[in-house]
């Protein structure tokens, strides 16, 4: 009996846990966390569309921003996405993997920590050049 207690206590424990609802707050996307429950909202979630389209469109608003910031005479990227690029779905799977093995910095802002991810995954040459201008193509709008 004592056994079958423990068991089931042990069984309980390991049992996942469901993921909290995506909420109107968690749009205001004050944190890291709140852009990856956004970017990992299950499709039974109620904003579930809501939820993608925003988690796509903050990442993609946030990537634009930074290569106009980068298009400027003598700028440096931070990184150089590879050819072909990902698409905005592996993009973001791969910002959430990221985002899950470096907890440190879920509380901080979004935005820091997808440059963060960028700069770690595609780290740019030794070699690369600085920019002559505004010449970067815009990334891949493929699902």
């Amino acid at each position: 009996m004592r056994y079958k207690v423990l068991y089931i206590l042990s069984v309980l424990c390991l049992w996942p846990m469901p993921s909290a609802a995506v909420t109107q707050e968690t749009f205001l996307v004050r944190t890291t966390q709140d852009l990856v429950d956004l970017c990992t909202a299950p499709e039974t979630d109620p904003l579930h569309a809501a939820a993608i389209g925003f988690c796509f469109g903050y990442v993609m608003g946030a990537y634009h921003y930074y290569i106009a910031e980068q298009s400027g005479p003598d700028m440096k990227p931070m990184f150089c996405l590879p050819e072909p690029q990902p698409t905005r779905r592996q993009a973001v799977q791969m910002f959430v993997g990221w985002a899950k093995q470096n907890s440190q910095y879920l509380g901080e802002r979004p935005v820091d920590s997808l440059m963060r991810f960028a700069t770690a995954q595609w780290p740019c040459p030794a070699t690369v050049q600085p920019t002559s201008g505004a010449t970067r193509k815009a990334p891949d709008a493929k699902k």
